[in-house]
C-alpha cells in the first residue's frame, strides 16, 4: 500500500500545478492520471487558452489572475519552454450593452471597472478607434473595446508537460495510466483506490475535471450539481490578403460579444502556427449537459459550417470560409462559476489564469516537510480532507 502525504488526481492545467508547488515545499506527493498528460481528453488542450488579468466573473479572480503571469514567466525561465505569450486581449460589445458571458451582464464595461480598481494597463476604445487599432475585426461605431495588453495565451500542453517535469525533479511520483476509482474519506486519512491499488495519504487533491463527480462521496451533494458541456473549438483559413493581421505581433487575443444573448459571442486567438496553421475561435455553449462517458469526441463538421456563418462572417476578417480542423473539449461547471467560500472547493472558469495560484494556496495549506504547524490551542486536528480543486470551466 503506497503512502504520501497528499495525493494529487488528474494531471490537467490545475493538477499539474498542484503537484509542482508541492513538490517545492519538500511534501511527499503522488500525482495520478488515467491517461498520459498532456492529452486531449479532458479540457487542457487545444493550442491555446486566454489568459487576462482584469476578469469581471469575480474580483477575487483578479490578483490570482495577474499573480498566475509571474508564475508563468518562473516556470519558463526554470525549463525554457515558450508557455506564455503576452500579445494582448482585446474585448468589445455594444456600447451600453457589451452582453452577458459566464453570467456577468455588460461584461466589458465590469472588466474595465476591475482593471481600474487594481491598476491594470488597459485602455477603452470606441468603435472606430478599435476598428483602427485592430482592423482584423469589424466592429461597428457603436461597439466599445477594453484592450489590455498584459493579456495574452498559454499554451496548455506545453504547460502541464512543463510543470509534471519540474515536478518530477522536485522528487514527487507521477503515475500515469492509472484509474481513480474512488476517494474514502477516515478520520486522519484518504483512501484513494485505483485499479492498481490503494494509496494513502493525509489529503487528497481532485482536480480530475469532468470525471471529478465519479470519485466523490457526495455526502455535501457536489456530485449532483456538476454538469460536463461538450465544447467545440474550429481552426479556420487565414486569408492571404490579409495574413499580416493574424500574426501574433499584430493580432491580439479577441473576444466579442455581438449581440444581447450569451450565444451571441466568440472569442480567437492570432494564428499561433503561420498562415498553414491557421486562426483557432470557438464560441460557448452552457445549454447542454452530457456526460463523460457519453460525449462524442467527433467534432460536427455542420458545427463549424454554423460558426462561420452565424458568428464570424463579416466580423473576423483574417480568415476564410475554408475549414481546416476541429477538436472537442469538456468544460466541467458547477451552478456559480465564482470562487466559492469552502474547504471542497469548486473551480471557477480560469484554470489557466489562476490554476498555478489555486495550486500554490493548496501547497501553503501545509508546512514545509519537516516543519511542524503551529499549534492550536483548544482545537482538535482537523480531519482529513479531499479537496475538490478541479471542478469549473476552462479558460477560453
Amino acid at each position: 500500500m503506497g503512502r504520501a502525504d497528499v495525493i494529487v488526481v488528474g494531471l490537467g492545467a490545475v493538477g499539474s500545478a498542484t503537484l509542482l508547488h508541492l513538490a517545492r515545499r519538500g511534501v511527499r506527493v503522488i500525482g495520478i492520471d488515467r491517461a498520459d498528460p498532456p492529452h486531449e481528453l479532458g479540457s487542457t488542450h487545444g493550442e491555446s487558452r486566454v489568459t487576462r488579468q482584469a476578469t469581471a466573473e469575480g474580483a477575487a479572480y483578479v490578483p490570482l489572475a495577474v499573480r498566475s503571469q509571474e508564475l508563468w514567466r518562473e516556470v519558463e525561465a526554470e525549463t525554457g519552454a515558450d508557455l506564455f505569450t503576452a500579445c494582448g486581449v482585446l474585448m468589445a460589445g455594444a456600447r451600453g450593452r457589451t452582453g452577458t458571458m459566464h453570467g456577468v451582464p455588460d461584461w466589458v464595461d465590469e472588466t474595465a471597472t476591475l482593471a481600474h480598481r487594481f491598476g491594470i494597463e488597459h485602455e477603452v476604445l470606441d468603435g472606430p478607434a478599435a476598428r483602427r487599432r485592430f482592423p482584423m475585426l469589424a466592429l461597428g461605431d457603436d461597439d466599445v473595446a477594453y484592450h489590455e495588453p498584459g493579456g495574452g495565451f498559454v499554451r496548455p500542453e506545453a504547460a502541464v508537460a512543463a510543470q509534471l517535469g519540474l515536478a518530477r525533479g522536485l522528487g514527487a511520483q507521477v503515475r500515469t495510466g492509472e484509474v481513480v476509482l474512488g476517494v474514502r474519506q477516515h478520520g486522519d486519512h484518504v483512501e484513494v483506490v485505483t485499479d492498481r491499488e490503494t494509496l494513502v495519504a493525509e489529503h487528497a487533491v481532485l482536480s480530475a475535471g469532468p470525471w471529478i463527480g465519479d470519485l466523490l462521496e457526495d455526502a455535501a451533494g457536489t456530485a449532483g450539481r456538476l454538469r460536463v458541456l461538450r465544447q467545440e473549438l474550429h481552426w479556420f483559413a487565414v486569408d492571404p490578403a490579409r495574413a499580416a493581421l493574424a500574426e501574433p505581433e499584430a493580432c491580439p487575443v479577441f473576444m466579442w460579444s455581438f449581440g444581447p444573448g450569451e450565444a451571441d459571442f466568440f472569442y480567437g486567438f492570432p494564428a499561433l502556427a503561420g498562415t498553414e496553421g491557421g486562426v483557432k475561435v470557438a464560441t460557448e455553449q452552457f445549454a447542454t449537459s452530457t456526460t463523460i462517458d457519453a460525449l462524442d469526441r467527433t467534432p460536427d463538421p455542420e458545427a463549424a459550417a454554423s460558426m462561420y456563418e452565424t458568428h464570424l462572417r463579416g466580423r473576423l476578417l483574417t480568415v476564410t470560409t475554408h475549414h481546416l480542423r476541429s477538436r472537442v473539449c469538456a468544460y466541467t461547471a458547477t451552478g456559480g462559476r465564482r470562487l466559492p467560500r469552502r474547504a471542497a472547493r469548486r473551480r471557477g472558469p480560469h484554470p489557466a489564469r489562476v490554476g498555478l495560484l489555486r495550486a500554490r494556496l493548496q501547497a501553503l495549506r501545509r508546512p514545509r516537510r519537516g516543519h511542524r504547524a503551529p499549534a492550536r490551542h483548544g482545537r482538535r486536528r482537523p480531519a482529513a480532507r479531499a479537496l475538490h480543486g478541479g471542478v469549473g470551466l476552462p479558460s477560453t
